[in-house]
């Protein structure tokens, strides 16, 4: 895409802007390379561990005990018994079944330290919402990586997932590690002090101004820079996502964008992997389309990546999606870049995938494909539940805004107006037939709440209360 020379808003918007919208750290001097799919991004991985010297900080969703997982787990151990000092943590919900207790504490064994996320505790019930999607991996303080990928074998298919991640060299990985020690710290003592607690090398290592955002439940420090960056943008925005069911304020950014002339362009799965997200993300195209956006389908088996190019001269990389876990629920990590170059790498790598997609137009009131191309493929894995609360909050607003007449639902909000219609009716069913099952189990979880909450509340009960003087 040819732009023209003189600078967008978006370009002469200032560093500091963007580091108090997103809460995000800044850094100079920095090199950075895009790596697109698992076979780029494992083998650099892979490599970086066996070249470390010093440490190794693993931080990931899903570290999944099949062959990708083992030949990481390998590289951990060979590390470990090189005198590196390796931690990894993982998300709880995110290697429920996919990984064995047997697989953690062989690596245990093996002198690596290992930490769960966020795993059940009966003090807090609804802490579960939380989970660390983050994907990082820091080595030596010198190098990183992150983006959309997991460690498993869905990621090396075959057919493979579509994701991309990057490499930085430079200053930022300050901040990458700085987020790691972040995360570390909240699944037991942090980093002892007397390990390192900055960088060991801080040198430039190239010419590009970076935002790392180190995203934490409720902060929505990425929302709202996503926010920011539709209602600027002032050419084009190209956005990738996995798992796409926007806020009603965002949707109405992007189709202001749309109006206005710029170019809108969504990328989204074709086959999902978790097909009520599927469902709700389709119900969501309809204002996106009468808006002018285009949204296109992946004709592969998962597009997993979560990106944004704006203007030619602004990306976004990482492991948020588009969605109210992402924002609200999840601890998450991406990368923003102003340079024309990269901008333009990765406007090439858009253009490809869309070579590989199925465009959305509306017809007749619906949705329709045109020009299908390409093969099409459903892989179903097990569901997660920070996707589970993204589907159903869309879900409740589509409901929610048939209810109350605020627009009309279209024919794919039929679909999941019957889903959800149906599921009422056979709980309602299930109150009248069974009402001392329904009973119970509502007593139950009442039960469980409220001791929680009591437990919760004698811990914090100021100095001295319930105590004999």
């Amino acid at each position: 895409m040819d732009h023209s020379d003189h600078p967008t808003p978006l370009e002469a918007l200032g560093g500091i802007a963007f580091s108090r919208v997103a809460e995000a750290k800044q850094s100079e001097g920095n090199a950075v390379r895009l790596l697109c799919d698992a076979t780029a991004n494992y083998p650099a991985w892979l490599r970086a561990i066996a070249e470390a010297r010093d440490t190794v900080h693993l931080e990931n969703y899903i570290l999944a005990e099949d062959s990708v997982g083992r030949a990481f787990s390998d590289a951990l151990i060979k590390a470990v018994r090189r005198g590196v000092c390796c931690r990894v943590l993982y998300d709880w919900l995110g290697c429920r079944t996919k990984t064995s207790a047997r697989f953690w504490t062989a690596l245990r064994a093996a002198g690596i330290e290992i930490r769960c996320y966020n795993p059940p505790h009966f003090g807090n019930p609804l802490a579960w919402i939380s989970r660390d999607h983050r994907k990082l991996l820091c080595v030596d303080d010198r190098v990183a990586f992150t983006g959309g990928l997991c460690i498993s074998q869905d990621w090396e298919g075959p057919p493979p997932w579509r994701d991309t991640a990057v490499e930085v060299r430079g200053p930022a990985v300050a901040h990458f590690e700085a987020a790691f020690r972040d995360s570390w710290a909240t699944a037991g003592p942090p980093i002892p002090a007397e390990a390192p607690q900055e960088p060991l090398d801080m040198a430039r290592a190239g010419a590009l101004s970076m935002w790392v955002i180190a995203g934490h439940p409720n902060d929505m420090g990425l929302y709202r820079l996503e926010q920011l960056i539709a209602e600027i943008v002032e050419r084009s925005l190209w956005l990738s996502d996995a798992y796409f069911v926007a806020t009603t304020g965002y949707v109405r950014a992007l189709g202001g964008a749309a109006r206005a002339g710029v170019d809108v362009r969504l990328l989204v799965p074709g086959s999902s992997n978790w097909p009520l997200i599927k469902m709700v993300s389709q119900a969501g195209y309809r204002p996106l389309l009468a808006a002018g956006v285009r949204v296109f389908e992946w004709n592969g088996p998962m597009m997993h990546a979560k990106t944004a190019v704006a203007d030619g001269c602004w990306t976004r990389i990482g492991s948020s999606n588009s969605n109210f876990a992402s924002w609200i629920s999840n601890r998450e990590l991406d990368v923003t870049i102003k340079d024309r170059a990269f901008a333009k790498e990765m406007e090439t790598l858009f253009e490809q995938d869309l070579g590989n997609a199925t465009e959305i137009v509306l017809g007749s009131g619906e949705t329709g494909a045109a020009n299908a191309t390409g093969p099409a493929a459903a892989q179903w894995r097990a569901a997660h539940a920070n996707r589970l609360i993204a589907g159903v909050v869309g879900l409740g607003n589509i409901v929610g805004a048939t209810v109350s007449q605020h627009r009309a639902p279209g024919p794919a909000e039929a679909i999941l107006l019957s889903v959800a219609a149906t599921s009422l009716l056979i709980l309602g069913v299930i109150a009248f037939l069974m009402p001392h099952l329904f009973a119970y189990l509502l007593g139950a979880l009442a039960g469980w709440v409220g001791v929680a909450l009591l437990v919760r509340a004698w811990k914090l009960r100021p100095p001295g209360l319930g105590r004999k003087p």
